[in-house]
């Protein structure tokens, strides 16, 4: 038989395709976490709910990896309600570990959100794109991530979020003016009062970290809350004489993350969507993983132990939010102080103490210390896409402590709620770290 060059060449790239491996790096993973924020902005999650959806697929996929890197520790039997994926058929062949944990990720990813269509092309490229490299190699890791997704997906579905889907909403206690009141301009009812429900991962309670309870309400000027209300009414207009210049401004501004902001222009009303707190962390996670060439591994590890404090913060802050049930400063200073007053940024639709950016930021900074180190200096360009500058921060803690005060710049928070949130959500990291075995 005699071999053309055409020929020759067909029968290369078949032979290649037979030994080539795919390769899977940390930018693939990096990549679809950027993809699944992008829907979860368009989709506009609550800050709880975004939680969740960032800490069930990293599971998924730091599963897959401590199965079979040495340097990791199953979390199963660690978490509240897990217990261990499925093996891998061994007698099919050697396991693209990392595809594997990729496809994992991605499949679990796509059950929690809403608007399927953009995942679906993005994984359905990548499949391709993979299978076209070597097709068995891609099978086999497919085949096993969507195994373990649907292990997790079981597993996620016992967390009594769908049951909170239809309990009550939030009652209004309009004579009682301590408690919270729905806020201007689009007067939202109160934002998942049921939260407290969920599942924990790490920590045994919901209120195991309960902080104090808020000053005790009075609109004496003597009294402890008085003052707390001026403060912030004070802090308010002195950083708005300054103008966009102030450094208090920019704070506030670039620690938002508020999904529901609503525009007004004069019959019609839009949102600005932007990503929540828990995102801002996630991103964070991303260039500390970036800065210091994390390996595939250890990216999803760093991932998924943020992402599991995160949400055990959002749990934890939001039974405190729910129990205290505290009115906001923009309610109280409107009425009983100043009418026209508006707050730097726009009051988000839940009771005020304690503070979730604090507690977020609290425990996430923690939690990114453990893993990365202290003095951990990075360039955070999280809100980027939306316009606003790279802020550098020499520590994760300091960051944290800026997130906290950037909400009395903003107007939405009394000191307390700050100064406790904060150190709430510290101790709750602190317990994280302390009880995850993941290495």
């Amino acid at each position: 038989m005699k071999f053309t060059p055409l020929l020759i060449i067909i029968m290369f790239w078949g032979c290649k395709n037979d030994d080539e491996s795919i390769v899977i790096t940390p930018d693939n993973y990096h990549n679809s976490i950027d993809q699944i924020i992008s829907v979860m902005i368009h989709d506009i999650f609550s800050p709880p709910v975004a939680s969740r959806i960032f800490a069930y697929p990293n599971v998924a996929a730091y599963e897959i990896i401590a199965s079979n890197n040495k340097d990791f520790k199953s979390i199963s039997g660690q978490l509240s309600g897990l217990t261990a994926i499925p093996n891998y058929d061994k007698s099919k062949g050697p396991l693209n570990v990392q595809l594997a944990s990729l496809v994992a990720y991605i499949d679990v990813s796509n059950e929690l959100i809403f608007s399927e269509e953009p995942i679906v092309k993005y994984r359905d490229s990548l499949y391709t794109n993979w299978k076209s490299i070597n097709k068995v190699e891609f099978n086999n890791a497919k085949e096993y991530g969507l195994k373990v997704a649907d292990h997790i997906k079981k597993w996620l579905s016992k967390d009594n979020y769908k049951e909170t889907r239809s309990m009550p909403k939030y009652t209004i206690k309009t004579n009682d003016p301590s408690k919270w009141q729905p806020t201007p301009p689009a007067y939202m009812d109160g934002i998942e009062p049921h939260w407290s429900k969920i599942r924990t991962f790490v920590i045994d309670s919901a209120n195991q970290f309960a902080p104090p309870p808020p000053p005790k309400f009075s609109l004496e000027k003597g009294s402890l809350f008085y003052k707390e209300l001026k403060e912030v009414y004070d802090v308010g207009n002195e950083i708005v004489k300054k103008g966009d210049t102030c450094v208090g401004i920019k704070t506030a501004r670039f620690w938002d993350c508020n999904p529901y902001v609503s525009v007004t222009h004069g019959h019609m009303m839009y949102a600005v969507k932007k990503i929540t707190p828990g995102a801002h962390w996630i991103g964070i996670t991303k260039i500390a993983c970036r800065k210091t060439n994390y390996n595939f591994d250890q990216t999803v590890y760093a991932y998924t132990k943020t992402a599991l404090a995160i949400a055990d913060g959002f749990i934890s802050c939001w039974d405190e939010k729910y129990r205290s049930n505290l009115v906001r400063p923009e309610t109280l200073i409107n009425k009983y102080i100043d009418q026209n007053w508006k707050p730097l940024l726009q009051t988000p639709p839940f009771p005020e103490y304690s503070s979730g950016h604090s507690v977020v930021s609290g425990a996430a900074a923690v939690v990114l210390t453990d893993i990365f180190g202290d003095n951990f200096k990075f360039d955070d360009n999280t809100e980027m896409q939306f316009g606003l500058p790279i802020r550098s921060f020499n520590s994760f803690n300091e960051a944290a402590n800026e997130a906290a005060m950037s909400r009395m710049y903003g107007g939405i928070h009394y000191r307390a709620a700050i100064e406790k949130g904060v150190q709430q959500g510290r101790n709750l990291g602190a317990y994280v770290v302390k009880k995850l075995k993941m290495k």
